[in-house]
């Protein structure tokens, strides 16, 4: 019965013939030309019972909303409770947020290439972030057993968590073994609107309590994600919203309640940030009230909340290895700020709106605000998190070459280069070629979580010292059998370097070309890191997670008050990235993760009425450019996480978490209005 006692809305089941979202695929059709393929798709004609689309998060709740899956709407629920729940506060402040929804904008559609074998299977070029969970699921669409399945990595034109899923995948293999020819499908920048997932729009409810002097007391906090028609990764994304709903604080009492639903809106799914954006928003908007109801800085008052080594979440888990929240805080507020314009030589363009509005400067004000975030990297929840590594030392052309092979997506982080890096680290060979990634080899999970570089490179270093240990053994029964003099050397100080086994005092014992001849070593190795735990369903506790990753930002913004438009003057950022293996491509990430933040923002939406998307074009949905991307000055520590290889940790996501939050605070600085929902439009910033 409904709350009304009403009977319920029919239940709508996993029928062949339910069309759940505006996109979805209902036909296929195959020609030998683009355009009669485009024709024959509008020759295709379907009958539909339409029935009124339910598009709001908040109606999906209700006992009496339509069920758009067999068990119910709500996808996920998530509650944490943490110490007292009934605690006083001498200050409390409120808030409601709204986030709307992000495409990843990928500059390259999903497309690929399905070749069948004649033998009943097939083989798939295409772009993901998972080629094994791509087979799994392929294998199960076509009724195929998974060797007969083999996927080979296309290049990627950005993923960002919009490969997560199959798009064009199973159809474009369903096509080519119904045919018996050869299979290319490429989407179109609209069919890419609604053939992939997006950012979940967000709803929050937050209260904070703190004493007088600044220190939390408790947080409460309400949370509503919408996951459109299908549930992806939401259960996943919904986690996490609720785990740093708090933000990296220390809290000793808190109520998180967060729902993931079902409408019949786009599904939602992964997206850089992964939940932890939508709360990022949130919790650093209570602070910046917190600080101005106490009459305190607000970087301040979240040094005086900072969590440290040792400090414990609201899930329980107690973080180990460094924590330097308040370190990143305090390094952000001490760089030097870019200096106004002098009144002058004012320069248009740098204006907010630039030259093509009427503003000289008369109502421009300069707004500075700040924000800190964090998230997990890799898999939570005793989700399986491994990865493997094939590596083979071989002698080519009479020098020593490497092979590195994995399944690991390389979708722009770097990861190529960074696995060429370890094996030539590791075997101290200068000729490294890392194979192109496929099903061939065993998988090394999704590129996403800002892992790959954690747990594949772990899984690249460990098979490099396997090979390196057959070396040396090899070494040594080969010299010992020669007769060699310098056999009874102290081989425990040998090491590869420079495509030979050097000494201890770096004299070269053997090249690696005369001790291999035709020889080949090759070593398959997995790694995994340390195990996590499911959240508890009534509390919420748990180690849930295995490593965290920290970013404070400081935004710079110019907001003219009587056009409501912005112009970011500068974004500054520190953040902890434990080992910097590849430097120019951590600053390319750290600068990539802020243009992400900056649209989302103050510019990206995906507009969406009644389930339809309004603006499935890079036309109509607005992007950052190099004009809009303000410089980032940069601050990177490098403090090491004694549990990861080289001690480094993902950094791919944080600055997406914590630049977008710090430019809305800035923006709320400089127009004085409460700005509680992203992206900002002008009519926010002028009360209409």
């Amino acid at each position: 019965m409904g709350r009304d006692g009403a009977q319920p809305a029919p239940l709508r089941t996993h029928r062949m013939d339910v069309v759940r979202y505006w996109g979805e695929a209902v036909a296929l059709v195959a020609a030998d030309h683009p355009e009669h393929a485009r024709r024959a798709a509008q020759a295709v004609r379907v009958e539909y019972e339409v029935l009124k689309p339910l598009s709001d998060p908040e109606e999906a709740l209700s006992d009496d909303a339509p069920r758009l899956h067999p068990d119910g709407n709500i996808t996920r629920r998530i509650k944490i409770r943490r110490g007292d729940q009934d605690p006083h506060a001498d200050v409390v402040v409120k808030g409601e947020y709204e986030v709307g929804m992000q495409d990843q904008a990928p500059l390259g559609p999903e497309s690929g290439l399905a070749i069948p074998d004649g033998e009943g299977g097939v083989d798939l070029y295409i772009a993901t972030q998972w080629l094994h969970v791509d087979r799994d699921q392929l294998a199960e669409c076509l009724g195929l057993p998974p060797e007969k399945v083999r996927l080979t990595m296309a290049g990627i034109g950005g993923a960002f968590g919009a490969r997560e899923d199959l798009s064009m995948q199973a159809h474009a293999c369903m096509l080519a073994l119904r045919c018996g020819r050869p299979v290319k499908m490429a989407y179109s920048r609209s069919e890419s609107f609604v053939g992939h997932v997006h950012r979940h729009p967000a709803r929050m409810r937050y209260e904070h309590g703190a004493t007088r002097d600044g220190k939390l007391m408790y947080v409460r906090a309400r949370i509503l994600l919408d996951g459109g028609a299908y549930a992806s990764s939401s259960t996943a994304v919904i986690s996490n919203a609720c785990c740093f709903a708090v933000g990296p604080y220390e809290c000793a009492n808190a109520a998180i309640d967060g729902w993931v639903v079902y409408t019949n809106n786009p599904p939602c799914g992964a997206m850089r940030g992964f939940g932890s954006v939508q709360n990022c928003y949130a919790h650093e908007a209570q602070m910046d009230k917190l600080a101005e109801a106490l009459g305190m800085d607000p970087v301040d008052v979240r040094i005086r909340n900072a969590l440290e080594t040792g400090s414990s979440l609201i899930t329980g888990q107690v973080i180990d290895g460094p924590v330097p929240v308040a370190e990143l805080l305090r390094r952000v507020k001490a760089m030097p700020q870019p200096a106004a314009a002098a009144s002058a030589h004012l320069d248009l363009t740098q204006m907010p709106g630039g030259v093509s509005n009427t503003t000289h400067g008369e109502a421009v004000r300069r707004g500075v605000g700040y924000a800190v975030g964090f998230k997990n990297v890799g898999y939570s929840e005793g989700f399986n998190d491994y990865s493997t590594a094939r590596v083979k030392l071989s002698v080519a052309g009479g020098r020593p070459r490497v092979e590195v092979h994995t399944a690991g997506a390389e979708v722009g982080q770097g990861l190529v280069t960074v696995q060429a890096q370890i094996a030539g680290t590791e075997l101290g060979v200068h000729d490294v070629a890392v194979l192109n990634a496929d099903t061939q080899v065993g998988s090394s999970g999704s590129s996403s979580a800002s892992r790959q570089t954690y747990i594949t490179g772990g899984a690249v270093k460990a098979a490099c010292e396997a090979v390196r240990e057959r070396v040396l053994a090899l070494a040594v029964s080969e010299l010992s059998g020669l007769g060699r003099a310098d056999s009874d050397a102290d081989e425990s100080g040998w090491r590869l370097e420079h495509d030979a086994i050097v000494a201890a005092d770096g004299s070269t014992v053997i090249t690696l070309a005369t001790l291999l001849g035709e020889e080949v070593i090759e070593e398959t190795r997995e790694f995994r890191p340390r195990r996590t735990a499911r959240l508890d369903a009534e509390t919420g506790q748990a180690n849930a997670h295995m490593q965290f990753a920290f970013a404070a930002h400081r935004a710079v913004v110019d907001v003219d008050t009587e056009l409501g438009l912005v112009k970011v003057v500068e974004l500054a950022t520190a953040q902890d990235v434990g080992k910097a293996i590849n430097p120019q491509a951590v600053e390319g990430q750290l600068e990539g993760g802020a243009a992400q933040g900056l649209g989302l923002a103050v510019m990206e939406e995906i507009q969406v009425k009644d389930g339809v998307i309004r603006n499935p074009s890079f036309t109509d949905y607005l992007l950052p450019t190099t004009l809009d991307m303000p410089p980032v000055r940069m601050d990177i520590l490098e403090l090491g996480d004694p549990n990861a290889p080289y001690g480094l940790k993902g950094v791919g996501e944080p600055p997406t978490i914590s630049s977008g939050p710090a430019i809305v605070s800035a923006i709320r600085s400089a127009s004085g209005r409460p700005v509680n929902r992203v992206p900002v439009r002008p009519h926010d910033l002028l009360g209409v």
